[in-house]
């Protein structure tokens, strides 16, 4: 009997070359590791919606999805989890990101370590 995958909503926001990312606090699975916004799409709500919503939470940055990158699924100890990436920009550049988030460049993102399911994108937004 396969799991479930639990479908989550990423916002990989990019501004002028520079990503938004943020370290996992402790006490959550993949503590540590840095990721882009994101979280659980809820009942009757899109993942592109989702991915605005959880952008918005994790970061106070508003944005726009303007594409999307490759969906993965990953195994983790904690679970099955189905990766929705959305390509997205600021709507107002001035908007500084809450803490832990922040802004890098992208020849710096290979500096981050981040969950395994980013690898794939990880490749993808360095080339």
């Amino acid at each position: 009997m396969s799991e479930q995958s639990v479908l989550i909503a990423i916002a990989v926001v990019e501004d002028n070359g520079n990503f938004l990312i943020g370290q996992r606090p402790n006490g959550v699975p993949l503590a540590g590791l840095w990721e882009f916004p994101g979280g659980k799409v809820e009942a009757n709500e899109s993942a592109e919606n989702a991915a605005r919503r959880e952008c918005l939470e994790e970061t106070s940055v508003e944005i726009e999805v303007v594409g999307e990158y490759p969906t993965r699924v990953q195994e983790y100890a904690h679970g099955r989890v189905e990766l929705r990436f959305f390509a997205c920009r600021p709507t107002n550049e001035a908007q500084l990101p809450c803490l832990p988030f922040c802004w890098v460049p992208r020849n710096e993102l290979s500096r981050y370590e981040f969950p395994e399911g980013n690898r794939e994108l990880l490749k993808i937004l360095t080339q």
